[in-house]
């Protein structure tokens, strides 16, 4: 015990030395309260968490029909809350399992804790489990149930006030992953000669002028896009004593302490997940496919507008695509365009998928319709499916274009700037039908099922929208120059 709380000091001595390197632009005295109050609470809360009560197994001495085979010998059997009660009552941190008398084949896990007994609905999917975190054992469950009830009685006000004054802002995550300001994309400007300082209005007039040229000078892609992404959390279990980077308070528990970003790494508690603001920057060392990946998370990762895999294809395709017959209508060989998926996850914008390598253009086709046709969430997203379907339905054309209009800001930002692009090639692919053959209505046929897919609809009903998926291609096609 002595052992462990030594080295529990002595990370929060490293986590404090830690504090001080992020908190240095802070009110130098503000701070120093801070850092003692952080390191009195920690060190606390680090403590109560060793002084929990220890599991105490209640074992059964007589033999007991039908035991369940997951279950050792604590389990007692069909018995009353008023036995189990008797049976618990000499030793903080008992437990036992038994059969519920009232719904037989349900388990509840007693358990002794502050001189009362508390009983809990018990699962088994493989795991233990009372809530959403599962153990591999009814030990390890037990035990982190004691350390939570232990903490929470101890330390309420701690829990209380863990998400008032986050340092969220100040250090970890966001201090590492601030996005680059618009100075880092202005070109620079000569330094100015010698001599006279120019008159004030002269000044005015030539940062205006500055200002403008500034603007002109900036090229689409040279604009950080500021997309606002959720973080991806996951139930998480951490390696010894952690903090949360929201709060940078102790996260407790035997496993699963908290939750961690599958994107950008975050790690909180799960209370404080709760109000982390929406700003996810990902990770490449976590997001490590461009094919099935989140189109947000993808075009956060890699700091563009839109997913690489759309800008190189439809690239490549306007350069020596346009004018081949059937374009997007005649399907590639499959193994090739597997090999194009295989070099974007591999190799990212740095993928080869010029015509040395595959000289089929339907191949690079290809490759596009894969990747809309795996995006976990489709370019029309699933919330927003139903309001295109319905405008597809509407008669009047000019009432169609304005529902249209409206149904587009449903989309995250990502999503619709993509659609954009997307839709400006298509228009493109369209000036040429008289070489490819291919009119807006039939890249509707194409690209209908491709950027909308239909949430958990019976197969009839997702049948009939397969004209209407058609048709909101169409029209945004034709459209393009209006809509967007």
């Amino acid at each position: 015990m002595n052992t462990d709380r030594q080295c529990g000091n002595h990370i929060v001595s490293i986590r404090i030395t830690l504090l001080i390197f992020s908190f240095i632009h802070l009110n130098l005295g503000l701070f120093i309260l801070f850092v003692v109050e952080t390191c009195i609470v920690i060190s606390l809360v680090y403590q109560l968490q060793q002084e929990a009560p220890h599991p105490r197994r209640l074992t059964c001495t007589c033999e007991v029909d039908n035991r369940p085979k997951y279950y050792g010998r604590e389990y007692h059997g069909m018995i009353s809350r008023e036995e189990a009660d008797q049976l618990l009552s000499q030793a903080e941190g008992s437990y036992l399992i038994r059969e519920s008398q009232r719904q037989p084949g349900t388990y509840t896990l007693a358990l002794r804790f502050g001189n009362q007994t508390r009983n809990f609905r018990l699962y088994h999917d493989g795991k233990h489990f009372v809530g959403e975190k599962r153990f591999e054992s009814i030990h390890d469950l037990v035990t982190d149930g004691l350390i939570t009830l232990y903490i929470e009685t101890k330390a309420a006000e701690y829990i209380a006030k863990m998400t008032i004054n986050p340092i969220y802002e100040h250090v970890g995550y966001t201090t590492l992953n601030q996005e680059p300001t618009l100075k880092k994309h202005l070109p620079h400007s000569p330094e100015a000669p010698d001599g006279p300082a120019p008159a004030k209005d002269d000044c005015n007039t030539e940062e205006r002028l500055t200002s403008l040229v500034r603007r002109a000078t900036l090229r689409e892609n040279d604009l950080a896009p500021k997309y606002e992404k959720v973080h991806n959390f996951k139930v998480h279990t951490f390696r010894g004593p952690h903090w949360c980077e929201y709060c940078a308070n102790f996260m407790w528990g035997l496993i699963a302490q908290g939750v961690k970003c599958a994107d950008c790494g975050l790690n909180v508690h799960k209370q404080c997940s709760k109000v982390v603001p929406n700003d996810c920057q990902p990770d490449l060392r976590h997001v490590k496919k461009v094919y099935s990946c989140d189109l947000t998370t993808l075009v956060k990762a890699h700091n563009t507008k839109r997913p690489m895999v759309v800008d190189m294809c439809i690239q490549e395709i306007e350069a020596r695509g346009l004018q081949s017959e059937g374009l997007y209508r005649i399907s590639g060989f499959s193994e090739l365009i597997e090999d194009v998926k295989l070099s974007f996850d591999r190799d990212g914008e740095k993928a080869d998928i010029s015509s040395n390598v595959y000289e089929d253009i339907n191949i690079i086709t290809g490759a596009l319709k894969l990747y809309f046709r795996e995006l976990p969430i489709p370019i029309i997203t699933y919330d927003a499916y139903p309001r295109f379907i319905e405008t597809a339905k509407i008669a009047d054309p000019e009432k169609r274009l304005e529902s249209l209009h409206e149904a587009l800001k449903l989309l995250p930002p990502a999503h619709c700037e993509t659609l954009r692009y997307l839709m400006a090639h298509l228009k493109r692919v369209t000036q040429c039908e008289k070489e490819n053959l291919m009119s807006s209505e039939n890249l509707g046929i194409v690209f209908g099922p491709t950027l909308m897919r239909a949430p958990e609809l019976d197969a009839m009903t997702a049948l009939n929208d397969i004209r209407y998926q058609r048709l909101v291609v169409e029209t945004l096609i034709t459209n393009e120059d209006v809509l967007f």
